[in-house]
C-alpha cells in the first residue's frame, strides 16, 4: 500500500479521517507507524496528500489530512476485456487500476464459460476492493468505471461503434498481420479475448465495428500478461 485511499465515510472532519480493517493492520505492521509520523493518503476521486497520526489505537487510526496534489494522469483508453477466469480476475482488475485504465467493459465471448459470470468478485463491493488495490499500489485516487456486458454481439452492434467514435480501435489477436502499434499516447479502444483470443467470428464482429486486428508475436499470452504488456506498447505513461 503506497497511498491509502480514503473514502467519504472514512472523515470526520474536513481535515480529519479514521483508518480501520486492513488500512490500519498495513499501518502499524507494515509502515511501523507511531504517533506524529506522516503516511500518503488520498481522497477517492480526489487529491492525494499526506496524513499526520494524530493516534493510534488497536481498533482505528485518526490522521489529520492535507490534500494538495492531483492525482496522476488517466490514461485515455476504454479496455474492452472478455471476462478472465474467477482466479485471475483479481489480478487483472488491480492492474487496470494501477496501470491508469479508467473505463474498463467486461464482455463475453465463445471461449468465456458462463459460470465465469457467476463469481463473486463481480459484486460491486469486490470490484471496489480490487480496485482500490491497484490504486494505492499506484498512488492513484480516481476509481475506474467497470461496465458488465453479457451478450456479445448486441455490445458490438450497438454499443462498440459509439466508444470508437472519435478514437483508434484494435483488436488484440493472435495470427493477425499487424504488430501491435506502440507510442500511441492519443485516445483508444482496445479489446483483448479470453485465452487462446477471440474465434473468427468475432474478430470479424469487432472489425467491423472499426477496430484493427493486432498482435504481439506469436507467443501466446495469459490476459493477465497480455493486458499490462499491450498497454504498455500503447502508452509511454506507463513505461
Amino acid at each position: 500500500m503506497n497511498l491509502a485511499l480514503l473514502f467519504d465515510d472514512d472523515f470526520i472532519a474536513e481535515d480529519r479521517a479514521r483508518l480501520t480493517g486492513r488500512r490500519l493492520a498495513h499501518l502499524r505492521s507494515v509502515l511501523k507507524a507511531g504517533t506524529g509520523d506522516q503516511v500518503p493518503v488520498g481522497r477517492v476521486n480526489g487529491r492525494m496528500g499526506m496524513g499526520e497520526v494524530l493516534r493510534l489505537s488497536d481498533t482505528e487510526a485518526e490522521l489529520r489530512v492535507q490534500l494538495t496534489q492531483l492525482p496522476p494522469p488517466a490514461l485515455p483508453l476504454t479496455l474492452v476485456l472478455a471476462m478472465p477466469r474467477p482466479k485471475m480476475f483479481r489480478r487483472v482488475l488491480q492492474t487496470c487500476a494501477s496501470l491508469g485504465v479508467k473505463d474498463l467493459w467486461l464482455i463475453h465471448s465463445y471461449k468465456v464459460e458462463k459460470s465465469f459470470w457467476q463469481t463473486p468478485w463481480l459484486s460491486e463491493p469486490h470490484l471496489r476492493e480490487n480496485l482500490t488495490l491497484g490504486l494505492e499500489q499506484a498512488r492513484d485516487t480516481v476509481m475506474p468505471r467497470v461496465q458488465v456486458r453479457q451478450r456479445f454481439k448486441p455490445f458490438v452492434e450497438d454499443e462498440l461503434p459509439g466508444l470508437l467514435a472519435g478514437r483508434q480501435g484494435w483488436v488484440a489477436h493472435p495470427g493477425t498481420a499487424t504488430p501491435c502499434p506502440v507510442h500511441v499516447n492519443a485516445p483508444a479502444l482496445l479489446c483483448i479475448g479470453p485465452e487462446g483470443g477471440f474465434t473468427p467470428y468475432e474478430v470479424g464482429k469487432l472489425e467491423e465495428a472499426g477496430c484493427q486486428g493486432v498482435h504481439l508475436g506469436p507467443r501466446i499470452l495469459r490476459v493477465e500478461t497480455a493486458v499490462p504488456v499491450l498497454v504498455s506498447r500503447l502508452f509511454d505513461a506507463c513505461r
